[in-house]
C-alpha cells in the first residue's frame, strides 16, 4: 500500500482516538464560560494559578483536572495538529486553497502557504484567517513578526500588541514550539514571561482569557502532596523564549515544602494532555494483566539468558520494558516466535522501514500497524487482534503515538516495550520509555548481550559519558580531522565515494552520512548538494531532483523514509521507497522531501546502515550531546568513519551534556493512577 495511504489513515485513527478521549474528558467537567472581563471560574483559576506560583496554600480544586474547550454556538474551524497538517493539506478542496491564496496576498503573505494554510484551518480556512489573521501561526514555521506584519495589512488601526486573537494565538504558538522541543506542558510562569517578551501588554489578562476561552489547559499535578509536605513528581521548565521553549524535566522526585518548593502550575495544550492522560489509563490497565503459566516451557528453550528472563517476565506481566543496544534486538525476537509456538497473535513494530527490514518479512512498523497498512487488523471493537505486541525502537515513540498503540491493545493483552535508552528521544513531544522506565511500576528487563567489535565498545563507552580510544585492527573505526567546513565536505565526498568502497566494499548506497543539522556550511543541504555533484549529478529537472536521486521522505513529522526518486509527472514527484511506489505532491515536494545521503541524527534514530560516516565541523559544537554522539556513532554495523572538527568539544559533550530536559506528565500520571491504596 502506498506510504501516502498509510498517512492518511494514521491520520484517521489519531482522530478517531481523540474523539473518543474527548468524550470520555467532557463527562468529567464542564467548560469554562468566557466573557469580555476575567470573572468567576475564570477569574479564581488565573487566581489560584499566582497563588500556587508563590507557594501559598490554596484550593487546588480548579487545578486538578484539565479544563475541555469551549465549543462556540459558530465555530470557526479548529487548526489542526501540526503532525497531521501535510496530509490534510491533500484533501484540501481547490476553491478553499484559491480563497486561502487570496486573502494571503491581501495581507502581504506568501501565496504559497495557501496549501498549508487550508490543511490546518480546514474549509472555511479563508474567512477564519480575514477573521483572526493571527490563525496563521497554526501553521509551521511562521513567527509572530510575520503574522502580526499580516494582521496590520488586513486589519490596520484595528489591532494591536493587546489584541486578544493575537494573545490567544501566542500561547498556542508558544505551546506548539515548546513541543518541538519534546514538551508537552509549560510551567505557567515560562509561558507569561514569554508573552511580555512577545510585547503582550498584560501577560496576565492573556494568559487568563486563554484558560478561560480553552486554548490552553491548566495542570497542578502533585497539588496535594506539595501543600502537606511531601516530595514532588514534577519538576518545572526552566522557561522559554521568544522562539520556543527551553529545558525542564520532569519525574525528578525533587524534595520540597509547603514553604519551599511549591509543585508548578503547568499549562498545555489538549492534545498532548490527552494523550498523556489516555496513555496513562492504558499502562494502568495493562500493568493489571495477570500472569500465566504456560510460558515457562518456551522460557527454558530460550536461545539465551536474557531471551529467558524478558520471556518469564512477559509471563507475569502485561508491561515490560527491555532495554539494551542493536544485538539486544535478538532478545524480543525471540520472545516473539516463543509467543507465536504457544498460538499466540503476536506482533514485533519497529519504527522505521529500515528498521523493520532488519528483522525479517513477518515484522511491521509502528506506522503500518496503526493505519492498517501492515499486520493483523482490528477487532469488531476497533482492537487489534493481538495477545502480545513487541515495540523495538521504543525511544522514538512521541505520547500521542505511544497513546493510540496502547488504546488499541484489548484487554488482557501484553505490552513490551524495547529500546537503547542512550539513544535521542523521540521527534515528537514527551519522552515515553524514559518517563515508563523512571516509574519503575511494570518490571525492567536490561540485556546482558553487548553490541560487538570496536564500534559496540566505543558506543558503550560514550553511553557512561567517557569518549575512549578503541583498538580498530580492521579499521571499523576511522577519526578523519579536518580544519574547516570547506574540507569537511570535501573529505566526506571522498569517504563515500571512493575511500570506504575501496577498503570495506560497502557502495555509496550502503553508506550514510550524519551530521548535525540541515543548515550551516557542513550541514545536510551542503553535504547533499557536494554528494549529488559526485555520485549522481544532474541538472534537478524536477524541482531539484533527477531520476536516481537518494531521497529522504518526510511523511509526517518524526517518521523519515529513505528511496529514490524514479520519475515527475502532473500529479507531482514520483518516489521508490524500499520497493513501495509513492507519488509526493507538487504542493509537498519541497516540505517533504530532501536529498537524503546525508541526514540528521534524530533522522537516522532508528535506522542502520552497513557503514556510516558522521560529520563534525567546527560549527557543530553546540549541537551536540551525549545522546547525538551516541546515536550518530551506533548507526554503522560494519564501520564508522568521524569527519572532526570539533577538538575538545566532542568529548565534551559526552562526558558533561545529557539528554536535553523535556517537561512532561506522564510519569506522575502513572505513579498516581498506580499508587497503592490508602491503609484504611
Amino acid at each position: 500500500m502506498p506510504v501516502l495511504s498509510e498517512a492518511e489513515a494514521e491520520l484517521a485513527a489519531q482522530r478517531e482516538l481523540r474523539e473518543r478521549i474527548e468524550r470520555r474528558k467532557a463527562e468529567k467537567s464542564a467548560p469554562i464560560d468566557a466573557g469580555t472581563k476575567l470573572s468567576g471560574q475564570a477569574a479564581d483559576l488565573l487566581a489560584a494559578v499566582r497563588a500556587m506560583e508563590s507557594g501559598e496554600k490554596v484550593d487546588t480544586s480548579a487545578l486538578r483536572a484539565p479544563v475541555p474547550p469551549q465549543v462556540p454556538s459558530d465555530p470557526s474551524p479548529a487548526p489542526v495538529q501540526p503532525r497531521a497538517a501535510a496530509q490534510a493539506a491533500r484533501t484540501a478542496p481547490p476553491g478553499t486553497v484559491a480563497a486561502v491564496r487570496a486573502v494571503l496576498a491581501e495581507g502581504g503573505a506568501p501565496e504559497s502557504l495557501a496549501g498549508q494554510v487550508s490543511g490546518v484551518l480546514g474549509e472555511r480556512a479563508a474567512e477564519a484567517l480575514r477573521e483572526d489573521p493571527w490563525q496563521l501561526l497554526a501553521v509551521p514555521g511562521v513567527r509572530p513578526e510575520q503574522a502580526d506584519g499580516f494582521a496590520r495589512a488586513l486589519l490596520g488601526a484595528d489591532c494591536g500588541p493587546g489584541d486578544e486573537r493575537r494573545s490567544a494565538a501566542l500561547v498556542g504558538w508558544l505551546l506548539e514550539r515548546a513541543a518541538l522541543q519534546g514538551h508537552t506542558a509549560l510551567e505557567s510562569s515560562a509561558v507569561r514571561t514569554a508573552l511580555g517578551k512577545q510585547a503582550v501588554p498584560d501577560p496576565d489578562e492573556a494568559l487568563g482569557r486563554a484558560v478561560a476561552d480553552g486554548v490552553v489547559l491548566v495542570f497542578q499535578d502533585g497539588a496535594d502532596e506539595a501543600l502537606d509536605g511531601e516530595a514532588s513528581d514534577t519538576e518545572a521548565a526552566d522557561g522559554v523564549d521568544g522562539s520556543g521553549s527551553e529545558a525542564g524535566e520532569p519525574g525528578t522526585g525533587a524534595a520540597g515544602d509547603a514553604d519551599a518548593a511549591p509543585v508548578p502550575v503547568l499549562l498545555g495544550l489538549d492534545r498532548y494532555a490527552l494523550a498523556e492522560e489516555s496513555l496513562a489509563d492504558g499502562i494502568a490497565r495493562l500493568v493489571k494483566t495477570g500472569p500465566d503459566a504456560s510460558w515457562e516451557e518456551a522460557a527454558a528453550g530460550a536461545p539465551s539468558p536474557s531471551a529467558a528472563e524478558l520471556i518469564r517476565a512477559v509471563a507475569g506481566h502485561g508491561l515490560v520494558l527491555h532495554t539494551g543496544g542493536e544485538a539486544a534486538r535478538a532478545e524480543p525476537v525471540a520472545l516473539a516466535v516463543a509467543a507465536r509456538a504457544l498460538g499466540l497473535r503476536t506482533a514485533v513494530a519497529a519504527h522505521s522501514e529500515n528498521g523493520r527490514s532488519r528483522l525479517g518479512a513477518d515484522a511491521l512498523t509502528v506506522a503500518g500497524l496503526l493505519s492498517g497498512a501492515q499486520g493483523p487488523g482490528r477487532d469488531t471493537d476497533g482492537t487489534f487482534s493481538l495477545d502480545l505486541l513487541v515495540v523495538l525502537d521504543a525511544p522514538q515513540l512521541d505520547v500521542e503515538t505511544a497513546a493510540m498503540l496502547v488504546e488499541s491493545l484489548p484487554d488482557g493483552s501484553r505490552l513490551v516495550l524495547s529500546g537503547d535508552p542512550g539513544v535521542l528521544w523521540s521527534a515528537g513531544a514527551g519522552r515515553v520509555f524514559a518517563d515508563l522506565l523512571a516509574a519503575r511500576v511494570c518490571p525492567q528487563v536490561a540485556s546482558r548481550t553487548p553490541d560487538p567489535g570496536p564500534i559496540g565498545e566505543l558506543v558503550s563507552g560514550i553511553g557512561i559519558g567517557e569518549l575512549t580510544q578503541v583498538e580498530a585492527p580492521g579499521k571499523e573505526v576511522v577519526i578523519v580531522p579536518v580544519r574547516d567546513a570547506g574540507e569537511a565536505v570535501h573529505r566526506t565526498v571522498q569517504l563515500v565515494a571512493d575511500s570506504v568502497p575501496r577498503a570495506f566494499g560497502v557502495s555509496s548506497a550502503q553508506t550514510q552520512v550524519i551530521t548535525v543539522g540541515h543548515g550551516g556550511a557542513a550541514g545536510t543541504r551542503a553535504l547533499n548538494a557536494a554528494l549529488k555533484q559526485r555520485l549522481q549529478p544532474g541538472p534537478g529537472q524536477f524541482g531539484g531532483f533527477d531520476p536516481g536521486d537518494r531521497i529522504a521522505y518526510v511523511p509526517a513529522p518524526g517518521r523519515t523514509v529513505q528511496g529514490t526518486v524514479v520519475s515527475a509527472d502532473a500529479e507531482g514527484l514520483r518516489l521508490d521507497c524500499d520497493g513501495v511506489p509513492v507519488v509526493v505532491p507538487k504542493d509537498q515536494v519541497e516540505s517533504a522531501v530532501r536529498h537524503g545521503w546525508a541526514l540528521t541524527a534524530h533522522q537516522a534514530a532508528g535506522m542502520r546502515w552497513p557503514a556510516a560516516v558522521v560529520v563534525l565541523p567546527g560549527d557543530a559544537g553546540q549541537g551536540l550531546s551525549r545522546p547525538w554522539v551516541y546515536t550518530a556513532f551506533s548507526r554503522g554495523d560494519r564501520h564508522l568513519s568521524v569527519v572532526h572538527g570539533v577538538d575538545q568539544a566532542l568529548p565534551h559533550a559526552v562526558a558533561a551534556i545529557p539528554s536535553q530536559e523535556r517537561t512532561t506528565r506522564l510519569r506522575p500520571l502513572v505513579e498516581a493512577l498506580l499508587a497503592p491504596a490508602p491503609a484504611q
